[in-house]
């Protein structure tokens, strides 16, 4: 057995969330993708809009060292309320889609 087909053989594949994947539990990791996703979208906004950290402080109505958090992917340390206040402050909708989670055994 080759070297690279040892490595592809411990290869596990995803089960989507990459926090799930790493440990967290299944409720943990569904809030820190949430959390991931809209500071992801922060990022951008205040990328579009070259804010430095001071101005998206004001902005978004809170202090530069939160903001400090935020582009440094701190997500632990913001609520989703806080995330989707910013969020909403940035102009973008939130919206929020629940469905079943899929499972890997067929229905019968």
């Amino acid at each position: 057995m080759s070297k690279e087909l040892a490595v592809e053989s411990a290869i596990e594949p995803s089960c989507g969330n990459v926090f799930e994947d790493i440990g967290f539990s299944r409720q943990e990791a569904v809030s820190l993708q949430l959390r991931s996703f809209l500071a992801f979208r922060l990022e951008e906004f205040m990328e579009t809009e070259e804010l430095t950290q001071r101005q998206a402080a004001a902005f978004f109505g809170v202090s530069q060292p939160r903001i400090s958090n935020l582009v440094r992917g701190r997500i632990e340390r913001f609520s989703l309320d806080t995330l989707v206040d910013m969020v909403t402050r940035a102009g973008l909708h939130v919206e929020i889609l629940l469905r079943p989670r899929r499972t890997t055994a067929p229905r019968v």
